[in-house]
Order: structure tokens, then C-alpha cells, then sequence
């Protein structure tokens, strides 16, 4: 297991910067995924920890060894792409023992490597196949098992379920997560589908236009995200957002949606005082709401159901 620290990160493209002062800490044997829409900066931040991706600034640290510009192959790093990158013309165990021959690695721990990985994926039957035989599932174990042999500290995952069907993702979300759960490795994983995210993460950094948008375990950003970007990109379907004003009401906060509708926020944390009639935006999930008769003396909520 080792620890990954990125330490005040820059990178641009041409005179476009990608993502500028960026740090993150990462714990020994954490499960961290970058989550975002296209284009954010995760792939780019995943890359750069991998040496794959020129950094203009800053520096990345691994196993509190600075790596800044060592070569991919000497980070102490297993990497899985989207694609499944494997070698055509080789055997399932050809593409999982040819790195370890190219470092020059022992037969002996070659065979003991392979046979490991192969246990944990449940890859054994398939080591005589060539990758055209197999399924995409099959195929990105295999993809997973060429980074396990590596016997290394941390693995990256950059999207490695965007190219398999519903089913087979949510099959080998279980697997990643009971590899992680039985390696105890530290593992930084790229997605941009947030059951990805909350499904797999001890913590979720949440990027967008290349910052971290808010850092912190799935429960905490689900419940008490910190801006209306994260509010709005976590949670499916996504959260309703509803214009009013902030008010006091017996003393405790309310919202005023309409001259006839004042929601109560009682219970509510407020990071800040707000003043009477400020304006303020109310998110509501879908699945938090509950249609029921109005009970003597409450006041209506006005909503207009889109989808049902």
C-alpha cells in the first residue's frame, strides 16, 4: 500500500489551462474516485499521477516518494484503461506475464503472480485464450489482472466500465470493489457515472473546469453537497431547484416560495445568518418528496409533476 499526494498541480494545453494549483491526498489503502462530466480534468489529474500526462507545476508523490518525473514504469503504479489494451495474438497468460518479462521478473514469481491474479479475477479457465474469444467483461478482468501482477502499492482505473453494458457494469462494480476490499490497495478510479462513484468510494473528490468541487465520502456529498454544481450533478434524477426567499418564522428558519406557500426549514443547518427576505435557492430530490393529503392547517406545496 502506499500514499498519493498531488501537490499544488498545473497543466495546459497550448495556452489553455486544463487544471491549475490542484492538491489532493490520498490515504494508504483508500478507494478515491474523480468524478465528473467530460472534459472536467479527471482524466487529465489520473494521467498525470500515472506520468502518462506532462505537468507544467506542482508535484506528485507516491509511497512519500516524489515521482514528479519519473517514468510511468518506475511510480510503483498498475494501470487499467477504458480500452481493454490488450495484445491480440497472445493468450490470456501472454498478456499477463509479457510485462513481467520485459522488467526481467524471476519464472518462478511470474507463476506465482499470474496464478494470484488469476484466483482473485476467477480468470483460470481463460489463460489459453486469445482476447478475441472472450467477452468484454471477461476481457477488462483480464485488462485488471495485467495490472494486478504488478504487485504494486496503488492502481488507477480511468473509466474502466464506460464500454461494457448495464448489466456487466454492475457485476464487476461488485468485483472491484471486493478486489479492493481483499488487497487493500489504494485505488484513485475515474468515472463520470456517480452510481460508479457512490457505489465504490471511501471518499469522492467531485471536479469540475478542473477544480475539486468538494472532497468527501459518498453519504456526505449526497446529503450536504457544498455548491449547486455538486447538488446538481450527484443524485438520480437529478435534484429540482426552486427559486424563492429566506425568511424567519416563530423564530425558525422558513423559505417563502409564494405569497400563500412558506416551507419551514426547521432542523437545517445554515453555514451562515442569512437576513429576512434574502433570496435563496431550495433543492429538493425527487425521491425525498412525498405526495400525501394535506393535513388541517399545513400549507400546500405548489409542484407541477414532469415526469412520473
Amino acid at each position: 500500500m502506499a500514499t498519493v499526494s498531488v501537490k499544488n498541480l498545473a497543466i495546459a494545453f497550448g495556452g489553455t489551462k486544463v487544471i491549475e494549483n490542484l492538491s489532493l491526498e490520498v490515504a494508504e489503502g483508500e478507494f478515491i474516485v474523480l468524478l465528473g462530466p467530460s472534459g472536467c480534468g479527471k482524466s487529465t489529474l489520473l494521467n498525470s499521477i500515472a506520468g502518462l500526462q506532462e505537468i507544467d507545476g506542482g508535484q506528485i508523490w507516491i509511497g512519500g516518494k516524489n515521482v514528479t518525473w519519473e517514468e510511468p514504469k518506475d511510480r510503483g503504479i498498475g494501470m487499467v484503461f477504458q480500452s481493454y489494451a490488450l495484445y491480440p495474438r497472445m493468450t490470456v497468460e501472454g498478456n499477463l506475464t509479457f510485462g513481467l518479462k520485459m522488467a526481467k521478473v524471476s519464472q518462478g514469481e511470474i507463476e506465482k503472480r499470474v496464478a494470484k491474479a488469476a484466483g482473485i479475477l476467477q480468470i483460470q479457465p481463460l489463460l489459453k485464450r486469445r482476447p478475441g474469444e472472450l467477452s468484454g467483461g471477461q476481457r477488462q478482468r483480464v485488462a485488471i489482472g495485467r495490472a494486478l501482477v504488478r504487485d504494486v502499492g496503488v492502481f488507477l482505473f480511468d473509466e474502466p466500465l464506460s464500454n461494457l453494458d448495464a448489466k456487466l457494469r454492475t457485476e464487476l462494480r461488485v468485483e472491484i470493489k471486493k478486489l479492493h476490499q481483499a488487497l487493500g490497495s489504494t485505488m484513485i478510479y475515474v468515472t463520470h457515472d456517480q452510481i460508479e462513484a457512490l457505489t465504490l468510494a471511501d471518499r469522492i473528490a467531485v471536479m469540475h473546469h478542473g477544480v475539486i468541487q468538494q472532497l468527501a465520502s459518498p453519504k456526505e456529498i449526497y446529503r450536504r453537497p457544498v455548491n449547486r454544481f455538486v447538488a446538481g450533478f450527484v443524485g438520480s434524477p437529478s435534484m429540482n431547484f426552486i427559486k424563492g426567499n429566506l425568511e424567519t418564522s416563530n423564530g425558525a428558519p422558513a423559505f417563502r416560495l409564494s405569497e400563500e406557500s412558506l416551507l419551514s426549514l426547521d432542523g437545517y443547518p445554515f453555514k451562515q445568518p442569512f437576513q429576512q427576505g434574502q433570496p435563496g435557492i431550495l433543492g429538493l430530490r425527487p425521491e425525498q418528496m412525498i405526495l400525501r393529503e394535506k393535513p388541517p392547517g399545513a400549507t400546500p406545496l405548489p409542484l407541477k409533476v414532469l415526469v412520473d
